[in-house]
């Protein structure tokens, strides 16, 4: 499953990065084998599309306290903060 995200991250043609991750995510949910966090984090959870940083989705760091990371999805929108 590391290796087809790794290809789908590494993939410069959009539709089948999108094709590798999707078969990686069927494969986690078919055989219940949970991914790692840093996996699950590429997945926007709001419209399950694979987020390749800097391409499909935005990363920014958040200064004050606490220092935030925020990650926006380029398909829907979707922000997620993360707490450092």
């Amino acid at each position: 499953m590391a290796d087809i995200l790794e290809m789908a991250a590494l993939s410069t043609d959009v539709v089948l990065a999108q094709k590798y991750a999707a078969m990686a995510w069927r494969i986690s949910t078919k055989h219940r084998i949970r991914m790692p966090y840093i996996m699950r984090f590429m997945f926007c959870k709001k419209c399950k599309k694979f987020m390749r940083p800097g391409v499909d989705s935005r990363i920014r760091l958040c200064g004050g306290r606490p220092r935030t990371v925020r990650v926006t999805c380029l398909y829907c929108s979707h922000i997620y903060r993360k707490v450092l």
